[in-house]
């Protein structure tokens, strides 16, 4: 008796040569609407779906595979004499394999916001076939992945779409309509409820294994929304690990937050230690490595850019464990290939991408919050109100700009200065304002660093007028801070003693 194959498919790729596979392993077609459709125009000799309902399809196709015909097939045990028997009673013939991808949800809110055309693009036969098979897995071979198609036709011709075999789709199935209807469910949340619903769906497609997590005894992962890290994370040397990946994150937040200019920025432990733009990438990144050289011994390094042999060259001067850039040339890959330790990865672009995530959410005991996620935006600077008597002048504000975006992309508490366009001392994640700015110019002191001239930029309000003394003191000339202390008048009074401009953004940037 011949097996049967319930064929309905949204993405038809493939699905004409799968098909005829299934009939060459004696195989019989039952399809729906435009599957069917093509399979017919393509010699298969399919049996409409509604020849198996026994009932017309109805409500422009709104109503097609809900019949009892359809899931009775799939879902009745045949390991069960009782089911055996009441389907031979009932008149339902078994199915055996069931191929279904599902309606393109996710390509209709993309391309519109008609709500009437969204709702007809919400699959309902489709997840409730899928979900069917996937519970008699045993039995029904459930295949909702085109990239599967080969490997099935393989497993059922040798034999092999055992209990293993089977599960494995199983799971995928339920990844898939447990991934559809997270999708829908987010939207209309988005759509009515400002993207905070009573239920958050967080979804990410496995990319890759980590070696392990934080740490030796945790296991890791790399998921990610979308395609990104598909499209744009090329792995040219090394394995990337857990903490890898959240340094280059942080790194290429940053480097990446100046477009088109020429940007390097090297992070340690997530925290940044050096940063810079210049005419080119060499000249940033020698700058940038100025600002903390013992920290970034060990670091990672993000390159706005290409990097060529030049760079590498320089690079290679010490030890780094990663960089990551829009690309690194094949004469620069060689520079590095003696090097066992350092990971290379590129993102396949002149310079890095940023995926521009609309939400972040974080990890607490018992659960997880939720926000917007935050970006400093291109005019937050350039309209930043002027507080002061003095003036920055255009280079003070390029600065200010930097210090900015660097602060807001860094552990509060967090104080950046910055000179000629290059991060000159920095300290974050301090449980004090002044802490850190102390730190900052202690350390840059250390290194040799003369902050004199620099602009100086907080994520957060000054408390207290003290942080602005100790930046005078150092030869600051020019500080941007959000603004909103009780004490703000305090703080612009320091700065008209101190000649000093001082600008006020509007807007809080913490990083917790």
């Amino acid at each position: 008796m011949k097996k049967r194959a319930l064929v309905s498919v949204s993405d038809k790729s493939g699905i004409v040569d799968f098909c005829k596979s299934l009939i060459e392993l004696d195989f019989e077609i039952i399809s729906t609407g435009g599957t069917y459709k093509l399979l017919k125009e393509n010699g298969i000799d399919a049996i409409e779906i509604d020849e198996v309902t026994k009932f017309p399809e109805c409500f422009e196709g709104r109503v097609k595979t809900l019949n009892p015909y359809v899931h009775g097939g799939i879902l009745y045990r045949r390991d069960k004499d009782s089911h055996i028997k009441q389907a031979e009673e009932l008149g339902v013939k078994a199915i055996d394999l069931v191929c279904v991808n599902l309606y393109p949800f996710k390509e209709t809110i993309e391309k519109t916001d008609d709500f009437e055309e969204i709702i007809e693009n919400i699959d309902i036969g489709g997840p409730a076939m899928v979900r069917s098979a996937a519970k008699n897995f045993a039995s029904v071979l459930i295949v909702t992945d085109v990239n599967d198609y080969e490997s099935i036709i393989e497993a059922v011709k040798n034999g092999s779409d055992d209990f293993d075999f089977r599960k494995n789709l199983m799971i995928k199935a339920y990844e898939h309509t447990a991934s559809y209807d997270s999708m829908i469910a987010n939207y209309m949340n988005q759509r009515f409820k400002n993207g905070f619903g009573e239920k958050q769906f967080i979804v990410g497609k496995k990319v890759f294994d980590t070696r392990y997590g934080e740490n030796p005894h945790q296991n890791g992962a790399l998921y990610e929304f979308e395609n990104h890290f598909s499209k744009n994370f090329k792995i040219l040397k090394g394995e990337a690990s857990f903490n890898n990946l959240t340094d280059i994150s942080g790194a290429v937040k940053i480097a990446a937050a100046f477009e088109d200019e020429n940007a390097v920025c090297i992070v340690k432990h997530g925290n940044p230690c050096g940063f810079a733009i210049r005419e080119n990438l060499k000249d940033a990144y020698t700058e940038a490595l100025k600002c903390d050289p013992v920290s970034a011994f060990g670091g990672v390094v993000a390159v706005n850019g290409i990097v060529d042999k030049e760079l590498a060259e320089k690079m290679n001067e010490i030890f780094l464990e990663v960089i990551i850039a829009g690309k690194i040339t094949k004469e620069a890959q060689e520079v590095f290939a003696n090097k066992k330790r350092i990971k290379l990865f590129e993102m396949g672009s002149d310079k890095l991408v940023l995926s521009n995530d609309k939400k972040d959410f974080k990890h607490i005991d018992g659960g997880f919050v939720f926000q917007d996620s935050d970006k400093v935006l291109d005019d937050e600077v350039k309209e930043a109100k002027l507080m002061s008597q003095k003036e920055a002048t255009k280079d003070e504000l390029k600065d200010l700009e930097i210090a900015y975006k660097i602060a807001s992309l860094t552990k509060s508490n967090c104080v950046a200065y910055v000179k000629n366009s290059a991060l000159v001392a920095i300290g974050m994640g301090m449980t004090s304002r002044v802490d850190a700015a102390q730190c900052a110019l202690k350390k840059a002191k250390e290194v040799g660093l003369d902050v004199t001239g620099a602009a100086l930029a907080s994520e957060a309000f000054f408390p207290f007028r003290d942080s602005i003394d100790a930046a005078a003191a150092a030869g600051v000339s020019a500080v941007i801070e959000p603004g909103g202390s009780i004490r703000d008048d305090e703080v612009i009074q320091a700065a008209n003693e101190h000649g000093m401009s001082l600008y006020f953004s509007g807007k809080r940037h913490f990083l917790h």
